[in-house]
């Protein structure tokens, strides 16, 4: 079993290996490391190489909403919301320190809406039944202003409250890798998978290079699990160069502004934009959440962009729903995610109506390809691909067992420092460094909440290896504020680099890269920074 959740002990526990892994699991994204946490809780020997950090791409980069998906029941997909909100609430009882209940209130403006929208959440209630988060109800006029301050009363006539969750995203993701690890499963980041090893017409393993040395290795395995999210047609034609593309990518984008201007507890929503999708507005660690848009892009990236047109998008349809409205000079940080849809045969309809449901396939070789789907429903993904999988390797059947298993942190104690929250049962490790080491205790910049003995724990227990790893998914300094935290990168590095026994070099382009980096995430043009 893997004791330490450090990269060099996942590299000479791969060293040490010397049979066949029972899975390997190509992806360390949301349905990546769900497949890991059902295999190695199952008991079989599980290896998960990710190419650059965990969450890395789509995974934390999402809508921070654990939630059923109210637009698809005008869909007509009742199955599919169904087993997401059973998901959604077995994911709050398994990770309380990171899911919670959050209210939205879609505002209503026309006679009908508020009947229309009423029986919609009642339906809503009803398929979550025992695992609900908390009933709906209409609210008047009065109401609905006390619940979403600075909301455009103009025409205002009252709203509909309803309940669904929410969470941070690459929190979860390294709390799923150190659930994985926890139970047996090596994981390993920055280590790219080149190609896969075949024999008989079979694959048997992967190639693989260590992104951070350049070494290679070899990596022998009975069932090889592609879990690339929107990269997964990049493998498939690793295996098979004449596989049709399956996967079509939708760009995401969010805008974070101060909580000013929205600051009661609740989140707005708008079921309708121009373009048919849901808008949100949601607090989330302090600031203000919006979005999203759907995009078709042609190119897949590691490090997409928001494109000026989806950036007005969000801000024009809050200003529309906002009474201060919002301009591109409050704007904190803008930030765009990929998402990994399943193909239709008509996409005359674009993105937006394709399906959120995940898909499993499985190649004459033998490898298994799991796509689509979407946060809320990781946990369900990953037993189904580890079902199919058990089939494939040729390995005995083991029953599910993540319904009911704890993610690690978990905690029904809410810490009384914000920024510790997100860490369940690990805060306490943090408050023992802080008192060891008082120092320890400064704020990285006086606009973010994080303290420098946060970034000692992302090293020594969450395989951080870069600014970026600290920054962007350790803590969520570049999503809630730019420009800060290309301030705070000078100290992370230097945190970085006594640990991890780096030079002052590698210190100096590590603050560099990540400037260049968190410019794409500041509204404004690059040369234009400035402290906020």
């Amino acid at each position: 079993m893997q004791h330490s959740f450090t990269r060099s002990a996942s590299l000479a526990a791969i060293q040490a290996h010397d049979e066949p892994y029972d899975m390997i699991i190509v992806g360390g994204g949301a349905t990546g490391l769900g497949a890991a946490v059902d295999a190695a809780s199952r008991g079989h020997r599980t290896l998960l190489v990710e190419q650059a950090d965990f969450a890395k791409g789509t995974s934390s980069r999402s809508t921070k909403l654990v939630h059923g998906g109210v637009r698809y029941l005008k869909q007509g997909s009742v199955m599919m919301v169904l087993g997401a909100l059973r998901e959604r609430g077995l994911l709050k009882k398994n990770a309380p320190h990171l899911v919670h209940e959050l209210a939205f209130v879609i505002p209503t403006y026309k006679w009908w809406e508020r009947s229309f929208y009423s029986i919609g959440m009642k339906v809503y209630d009803r398929l979550a039944g025992k695992l609900g988060f908390g009933k709906s109800r209409s609210l008047n006029r009065k109401q609905t202003l006390a619940a979403l301050p600075n909301l455009d009363a103009n025409g205002l006539r009252g709203g509909i409250l309803y309940y669904d969750g929410q969470f941070d995203d690459s929190r979860l993701a390294i709390n799923l890798a150190r659930t994985a690890a926890s139970a047996g499963a090596t994981l390993v980041n920055y280590m790219a998978c080149t190609g896969l090893i075949k024999e008989s017409e079979k694959v048997v393993g992967i190639k693989t290079v260590d992104a951070l040395s350049g070494d290679p290795m070899q990596i022998r395995g009975k069932v090889v699990i592609n879990a690339t999210g929107v990269f997964v047609d990049d493998l498939r034609r690793q295996d098979e160069p004449t596989s049709q593309q399956i996967v079509a990518v939708s760009q995401g984008v969010h805008v974070v502004l101060p909580r000013r201007f929205l600051p009661g507890d609740a989140a707005l929503m708008v079921p309708k934009t121009n373009d048919g999708r849901v808008l949100f507005a949601l607090p989330w660690h302090g600031q203000l959440l919006v979005g999203t848009t759907d995009t078709p892009v042609p190119e897949k990236s590691n490090e997409p962009r928001s494109l000026p047109e989806e950036r007005d998008f969000i801000l024009e349809h809050a200003r529309q729903y906002l009474a201060q409205d919002p301009t591109a000079d409050d704007v904190l940080s803008v930030f765009a995610g990929l998402r990994p849809l399943v193909k239709s045969d008509d996409t005359s309809k674009g993105t937006a109506s394709l399906s959120r449901d995940h898909t499993i396939l499985v190649s004459p070789t033998g490898l298994l390809t799991v796509t689509g789907g979407k946060w809320t429903t990781y946990r369900k993904m990953g037993q189904d691909i580890v079902d199919r999988a058990e089939t494939i390797g040729g390995l005995s059947p083991v029953k599910c067992r993540t319904k009911e298993l704890a993610i690690h942190g978990a905690s029904e104690t809410s810490h009384k420092e914000i920024n510790l929250q997100v860490y369940g049962r690990d805060a306490a490790g943090i408050e023992a460094l802080i008192e060891q080491q008082p120092e320890l205790a400064q704020r990285l910049h006086p606009s973010l909440p994080y303290q420098r003995a946060e970034v000692l724990w992302h090293v020594r227990h969450e395989m951080a290896m870069t600014v970026e790893d600290v920054l962007a998914r350790r803590t969520r300094a570049l999503l809630l504020n730019a420009q800060a935290s290309i301030e705070s990168a000078p100290p992370v590095a230097q945190i970085l680099a006594d640990e991890l026994g780096h030079d002052p070099q590698w210190q100096s382009q590590q603050v560099e890269a990540y400037r260049e980096l968190a410019a794409g995430y500041v509204f404004s043009d690059p040369q234009s920074l400035r402290p906020r």
